[in-house]
């Protein structure tokens, strides 16, 4: 349960800024995600962290993000 929450917490807060504040002026482009950390590559390294305990690993699987997020979700054991 705490694992949940606290996944829950650190989306929250990654992808705060995807949602905040748009411009009115029809004439700006906005964009979702600007520069950083995507919501991909936090579930990637999260879930990577919860499966191996190593850095390295979590930080390779954050620039793969999506593909190993899809690779997690076939892969995975349920408890």
């Amino acid at each position: 349960m705490k694992k949940q929450i606290l996944l829950f917490f650190a989306i929250s807060l990654i992808s705060l800024d995807c949602f905040a504040l748009q411009n009115s002026n029809p004439n700006i482009q906005n964009t979702i995600i600007r520069n950083g950390v995507g919501l991909g590559s936090v579930i990637a390294v999260v879930t990577s962290w919860d499966r191996n305990k190593s850095i390295l690993l979590a930080i390779i699987h954050g620039v793969f993000s999506w593909l190993y997020v899809i690779y997690f979700a076939i892969t995975r054991k349920e408890d």
